[in-house]
C-alpha cells in the first residue's frame, strides 16, 4: 500500500520565507527594523504615558481655535462682499433713482439687481430703497413699501414705523439679530443687514436691505466646524446673539452675556451647572464674537480613547515586534527584488550570482544604463537642432530647458548664432559614401574650436549630401563680426578636408544674438547655398554677398536679390513665419520709396511672380486657379495681405507633403495624449517635438481629426477623468484635481463649475449616491 505524505501549507511558506532571507540585505533590513522597534520602544513609552493627555488637549484645543478663525475668516468675506455689492449699487447707473423709477429703464435697473443677488449664495432677498420714498425695489419688480414689511415678511420685533425709521435714518451698517419673519404665511428665521448708500457719507441718500437665512449663515459654520458636537454662538459688537445654533439647553441671557464679552482664548467655564470648554475668537473686520461651547466631558473623550488606544498599540508591539521587523523587512525588500527582475527582463545578460549584495548589482546596472543614456544624448540634440532651424526657440520653458541641457546654448555669458550648410560632390558610392557619410555625422554633431573660443553642432537633413550647422562663438563688435566668421568658417572647412579629403560648399547665414533668430539663420544658409554661384567665392557663399540691384535713386530702386532669395528659400522650407515677416520687410522698403506708379506696379508684379514661381517649382498647382483674386489690388497694404494669404497655402502643402508620410501619424499622438493627459507638462509644443512635426502642422490636424483643438480635448479627458474619481471614489478633491495633472484647483473648479453647472463637491453629492462601490472600497 502506497503512503500518502502532505505538505502542509504552513511550512511552504516558511520554506518560502527562508529562502528570503538567503540574501544578506533582506537579513540586514530585518535586524535593523527589530532594533528600530525595541531599542525606542521603552524610552517613547514612558515619554508618551506622561505627556499624552497634556500634548492631545492642546492640539484638540487648538484645532477648535483654528476651525472658529476659519468660520470667522469665511463669514467676514461673506460680509465683506455684501459690503461691496453695496458699494457697487451705489455707483452703478443703471441704479441711480433716475433709472429705476423711469417706465423704461426701469426694467433694466430690475435686472441689474437680479445679478448683484447672485453674486452672494447666503442672500435670501436683496432690496433698494431710496429715502422718503414709498416704493421699495428687489430683482422681482418694485413694491409698496408697507406691502413688503407688513404682508410679505412680517416682522415679531420690528414694526413698519422701525423699518421706515431705520430705512430713511441710518447712516452706518445695522444688523438686526435673527428673529422668525413671516414669508408668504410660513415663519423663517432671518437675518437682516441694513447698509446706507453712498457707505461712508454722511448723508446717504438710500439704504441696501439684505435679508439672510439664520439656516445658510449657521450652514456655514457648521460644514466648517464639521463634527462638532457642542453649541456655537455669533454676538454683534454690541453683545447682541446673532445667531446660535444650540445642541443642548439655552442658555440664560445673563450667561450668554458673559460668553459675548470673552476675550480671545480658551476657557474652561461652568455652565448651567456643568464644565464646559469654551472657546473664541473676535472678527476685527465689524467686531464680532465667535463662541463655541462644549461639555468637558465629551471634550476629553476622545483624549481619554486616544490614550487607551496607544497603550494597547504599544502592548501589540511588544508581544509582535519582531513579526512585525520580519514582515515589514519583506515588504521593504519587495521593491528591491521587483527591480532586479525588471532588470533582467531588460537585460538578458544580467548575472546576479556573483554577489550577493543588491544595492552593488543596482549600482553597477544604474551604472550601465547611465552609459546607455549618454549614447542618446546626441539623437536629443539632433532633434533639438532641427526643431531650431525650423521653427526658432519656442516659448516653451520645458523645451527651452531641454535646449539648455543639449549644451546648445553659448557657455560662457552673452553669445551670437549663425547658421552653416554643408555640401560636396559625392564623387564615392556604395557602402564607402555610407562610412564617410556616418563618419561625417559623428564628427560634425559636435565639435570645438577651441582657439576661437566656439561650438559647432550638427545635424544631417533631408536634402542628400547636406548638413546643418549651427555655430556658437562669443558675442563680438559689429566691426569685427565678418572677421570673426571668416576665420570660423575657414576653420570649419579646413577641419573637413582633413578628415575626409573633401573640399565642401559652405553657405553661411547671417549672426543673431538669440536662438530665437536660428531658423532665420538657417533660411539665409540655405538660400546662400541654394545660389553659390552667386557668391564672392567658388566654395563658400556668404548670404550678406550676394549679390543685389542697389540704386540710390527711387526711378532705379528695386526689390533686393537677396531678399528675393531669402523669400524664396522660406517658402522651399515650409517656414511660413520667416516668410511673411521677409514680405513685411520688403513691402515696407517699398513704402519707403517715393516710386512713380508704373514702377511701384512693375516690382510689386515681380514681387507676385517670384511667388508664383516658386509654388509652380513646389507643385502647389491650387494658388494659380485663383490667380485673378491675386493679381488685382489697389494698395501695397491689399497686396501685403493677399501675398500673406498665398505663403500661408504655399507653407502648408510643403508641410503636408513632407509630414503626412505616416497616415497614421495623428492616430499615434492620439494614442499618445490619451496616456500621458494627466501629465502636468504635456502641451502642443512637447508632442510636436516628440513626433518632429511642425506646431501648425499638429493643431491643425489635430483639430481636423478629433473636432476640437488639443487644449480643449485634453481638458475633456481631465473632466471626463475628474467625475469619474469623484463618483467612484471618496479621494479628496485636491487630489483627484492634481492627479489629472492640473495643478490651479481653484481655477479648475470656476471652470468646472461653468462647464457643469455644479461645484466638484455638489456633483459628487448628486450622483455618487449612483455608484455600486462601497464607501468602504473608496477609502482603500
Amino acid at each position: 500500500m502506497a503512503k500518502l505524505t502532505f505538505k502542509s501549507p504552513f511550512m511552504s511558506k516558511v520554506r518560502m520565507f527562508g529562502n528570503h532571507f538567503k540574501s544578506k540585505l533582506l537579513l540586514k533590513y530585518t535586524f535593523s527594523y527589530i532594533l528600530m522597534f525595541l531599542i525606542p520602544l521603552t524610552i517613547v513609552t514612558m515619554f508618551i504615558y506622561e505627556n499624552a493627555v497634556t500634548s492631545l488637549r492642546s492640539e484638540i484645543e487648538q484645532s477648535n481655535v483654528n476651525q472658529l478663525n476659519q468660520v470667522k475668516m469665511t463669514i467676514d468675506d461673506r460680509m465683506n462682499e455684501l459690503q461691496e455689492i453695496a458699494s457697487k449699487i451705489a455707483y452703478d447707473q443703471h441704479l441711480t433713482p433716475y433709472m429705476v423709477r423711469h417706465p423704461y429703464y426701469g426694467l433694466e435697473a430690475i435686472s441689474t439687481l437680479a445679478s448683484y443677488k447672485a453674486n452672494s449664495g447666503i442672500l435670501e432677498e436683496l432690496f433698494l430703497y431710496f429715502h422718503n420714498d414709498n416704493i421699495i425695489y428687489s430683482y422681482r419688480g418694485l413694491s409698496d413699501l408697507d406691502v413688503v414689511f407688513g404682508k410679505m415678511y412680517h416682522y415679531e420685533n420690528w414694526s413698519k414705523e422701525d423699518v421706515l425709521r431705520d430705512l430713511n435714518e441710518s447712516k452706518q451698517p445695522i444688523i438686526r439679530p435673527a428673529e422668525n419673519v413671516t414669508v408668504n404665511s410660513r415663519k423663517e428665521p432671518l437675518l437682516t443687514l441694513l447698509v446706507p448708500i453712498k457707505p461712508n457719507d454722511p448723508f446717504p441718500n438710500g439704504t441696501v436691505v439684505y435679508l439672510m437665512s439664520e439656516s445658510k449663515l449657521m450652514g456655514v459654520m457648521d460644514t466648517i466646524l464639521n463634527d462638532f458636537s457642542g453649541s456655537s454662538y455669533i454676538f454683534s459688537q454690541d453683545g447682541e446673539v446673532l445667531t446660535s445654533n444650540n445642541r443642548g439647553r439655552s442658555l440664560p441671557s445673563e450667561v450668554l452675556g458673559t460668553l459675548s464679552s470673552l476675550q480671545p482664548g480658551i476657557h474652561s467655564m461652568e455652565l448651567d451647572g456643568e464644565k464646559h470648554s469654551v472657546v473664541a475668537v473676535k472678527s476685527t473686520y465689524n467686531n464680532w464674537t465667535y463662541v463655541t461651547t462644549m461639555p468637558s466631558y465629551q471634550f476629553f473623550s476622545r483624549v481619554a480613547h486616544i490614550q487607551t488606544l496607544i497603550f494597547m498599540v504599544f502592548c501589540i508591539v511588544v508581544l509582535t515586534g519582531i513579526i512585525a521587523a520580519m514582515v515589514l523587512a519583506k515588504r521593504q525588500y519587495h521593491p528591491i527584488r521587483d527591480l532586479i527582475e525588471f532588470a533582467k527582463l531588460k537585460s538578458k545578460d544580467v548575472d546576479t550570482s556573483k554577489t550577493r549584495n543588491e544595492w552593488d548589482w543596482i549600482k553597477q546596472t544604474i551604472h550601465n544604463y547611465s552609459t546607455t543614456i549618454d549614447t542618446q544624448e546626441p539623437f536629443v540634440r539632433n532633434q533639438c537642432l532641427l526643431l531650431l532651424f525650423k521653427h526658432g526657440k519656442p516659448d516653451d520653458p520645458e523645451i527651452e530647458h531641454m535646449i539648455a541641457g543639449a549644451g546648445l546654448e553659448f557657455p560662457h555669458g552673452p553669445g551670437q548664432y549663425f547658421s552653416v550648410i554643408l555640401a560636396w560632390d559625392d564623387t564615392q558610392e556604395g557602402e564607402d559614401s555610407r562610412q564617410v557619410r556616418h563618419h561625417m555625422q559623428e564628427m560634425l554633431g559636435e565639435f570645438e574650436l577651441s582657439d576661437l573660443n566656439t561650438y559647432v553642432y550638427g545635424v544631417e537633413f533631408s536634402p542628400a549630401d547636406q548638413f546643418a550647422l549651427m555655430v556658437s562663438m562669443p558675442a563680438v563688435d559689429e566691426a569685427n563680426i565678418q572677421a570673426e566668421i571668416e576665420q570660423i568658417i575657414e576653420a570649419i572647412q579646413v577641419t573637413v578636408i582633413d578628415n575626409f579629403q573633401i573640399i565642401p560648399y559652405i553657405g553661411v547665414g547671417t549672426v543673431y544674438s538669440d536662438l530665437a533668430g536660428i531658423n532665420q539663420s538657417f533660411i539665409e544658409a540655405a538660400t546662400a547655398m541654394e545660389n553659390r554661384m552667386m557668391g564672392s567665392s567658388s566654395h563658400v557663399t556668404y548670404f550678406e554677398h550676394l549679390s543685389e540691384i542697389t540704386s540710390s535713386t527711387a526711378e532705379t530702386f528695386w526689390i533686393p536679390k537677396k531678399s528675393m532669395l531669402k523669400l524664396e528659400q522660406s517658402l522651399k522650407q515650409g517656414n511660413e513665419s520667416v516668410a511673411d515677416q521677409m514680405i513685411a520687410s520688403i513691402i515696407d522698403s517699398i513704402k519707403d520709396e517715393s516710386l512713380p506708379n508704373s514702377l511701384l506696379r512693375c516690382i510689386c508684379f515681380d514681387l507676385l511672380n517670384s511667388l508664383l514661381r516658386t509654388a509652380a517649382e513646389l507643385g502647389v498647382n491650387e494658388v494659380f486657379t485663383n490667380i485673378s483674386k491675386y493679381s488685382t489690388f489697389e494698395t501695397l497694404g491689399e497686396l501685403e495681405n493677399k501675398l500673406t494669404s498665398m505663403t500661408a497655402h504655399i507653407c502648408q502643402q510643403v508641410q503636408h507633403n513632407t509630414e503626412t508620410e505616416q497616415p497614421s501619424l495623428i492616430d499615434n499622438i492620439v494614442t499618445y495624449v490619451d496616456l500621458k493627459f494627466a501629465d502636468y507638462t504635456l502641451s502642443l509644443e512637447h508632442v510636436a517635438l516628440k513626433y518632429s512635426v511642425s506646431i501648425s502642422y499638429l493643431s491643425r490636424s489635430f483639430k481636423e481629426k478629433m473636432g476640437c483643438n488639443f487644449s480643449q480635448y485634453i481638458w475633456h479627458r481631465r473632466m471626463d477623468e475628474v467625475i469619474r474619481l469623484l463618483i467612484n471614489t471618496n479621494a479628496p478633491l485636491k487630489e483627484i484635481i492634481e492627479s489629472v495633472g492640473y495643478l490651479d484647483a481653484p481655477n479648475f473648479i470656476r471652470k468646472f463649475k461653468k462647464e457643469t453647472g455644479y461645484t466638484p463637491g455638489q456633483y459628487r453629492k448628486m450622483y455618487a449616491s449612483d455608484s455600486d462601490i462601497p464607501a468602504e472600497q473608496d477609502k482603500e
